[in-house]
């Protein structure tokens, strides 16, 4: 249901629904921990708008691939012919089939609510990324206003952010740690880790 509403709405979408914000944006993007030569994994890249944004973060030596199950939003962002190394993945991030460790970073950005299954989505995260490297999910409004604004249209009125346990709970009980949460009266943005090789073999020591 999720992919074909947003297959619907991908004509329309930069129009009627894009965030323009770019102080709002840079804004968030400052709180991502993504330097030059970085590979990092956008997920729900929609029509593409972080996609320069993350594009200037890593560099001409970095890589961004950019993960969308909604083929006609993703089919935008390409038309849109970004300059960088970009990699276009249509996929569900349940079953993304990309290898082991190989992001320094994962970005939700406007998508996390729209993961049908989130907690698989989170271990699938967390199998991709590189130890000692983090995920990020983030929006430029406020968790009550997304989820308000979801719960007005029936295709998207179960897909809502957690309140703060409840998320807190899930990204432990996908394997993360350092988890930091933060709810803004104008945004939102969870960071958390997956923790070095090292400690979680002390820690399967200690079971």
């Amino acid at each position: 249901m999720i992919r074909s509403y947003f297959n619907r709405k991908a004509e329309i979408w930069d129009e009627n629904f894009d965030e323009r914000d770019s102080t709002k944006l840079n804004g968030m993007l400052r709180q991502i921990n993504i330097g030059a030569g970085c590979r990092v994994l956008d997920v729900g890249t929609g029509t593409g708008i972080l996609i320069p944004y993350l594009i200037d973060k890593v560099g001409d030596k970095g890589r961004l691939v950019c993960l969308d199950s909604a083929g006609k939003m993703l089919e935008k962002a390409r038309q849109k012919n970004f300059k960088g190394h970009i990699d276009y993945v249509c996929c569900d991030i349940n079953c993304s089939g990309l290898a082991d460790e190989s992001f320094d970073a994962v970005v939700c950005y406007s998508s996390f609510p729209h993961f049908h299954d989130k907690y698989r989505a989170l271990k699938e995260i967390h199998r991709l990324l590189r130890y000692g490297h983090s995920l990020y999910i983030c929006h430029t409004s406020s968790r009550s206003s997304i989820n308000k604004i979801h719960r007005q249209v029936p295709e998207l009125a179960g897909d809502i952010i957690p309140p703060k346990t409840k998320m807190l709970h899930l990204l432990l009980s996908s394997g993360f740690e350092k988890i930091e949460i933060r709810e803004e009266t104008s945004s939102y943005f969870a960071k958390a880790d997956k923790g070095s090789a090292a400690d979680i073999r002390n820690s399967a020591m200690q079971q």
